[in-house]
């Protein structure tokens, strides 16, 4: 069942975020596909509506990060969180270059796994915005 944010609530969470997506860190401006509220902590995961579970998100990161928390890294019992924008540093656990995402953590590896951060029709698209200077 899906259920409406007050729009007082989809405003605060995108001014918070400076209207960027809080996992790819591209700008609303820049998308065709209007950006989404993401539970950080999905709603079957017990997270609630509460702006500390909030993150911004296009729709490419919404759609891939879907409910999960954690992915598998090297085998089965390798399990590592991803990034949680309300705990987590980004510049942290990620660094660009030429506008591809790079791990500094194994967090930023969860995250790219799991995002599909480097696809590459996202890979061109930020390469784009860098050489017009609207990236990152």
């Amino acid at each position: 069942m899906s259920r409406r944010l007050p729009d007082s609530v989809r405003q605060f969470v995108a001014e918070r975020a400076a209207h960027r997506c809080e996992y790819c860190r591209v700008h609303q401006e820049y998308l065709f596909l209007p950006f989404q509220i993401d539970h950080i902590a999905s709603l079957k995961h017990g997270g609630g509506d509460e702006p500390e579970n909030l993150a911004y998100a296009c729709p490419h990161c919404n759609q891939f990060k879907g409910t999960d928390l954690s992915t598998f890294l090297e085998s089965y019992q390798d399990i590592v969180a991803l990034f949680n924008p309300r705990i987590h540093i980004w510049v942290e656990h990620f660094l660009v270059d030429h506008g591809e995402i790079l791990p500094k953590s194994r967090i930023g590896e969860a995250t790219i796994k799991t995002l599909h951060l480097n696809d590459p029709e996202r890979l061109i698209h930020r390469r784009l915005l860098m050489e017009d200077g609207l990236y990152p």
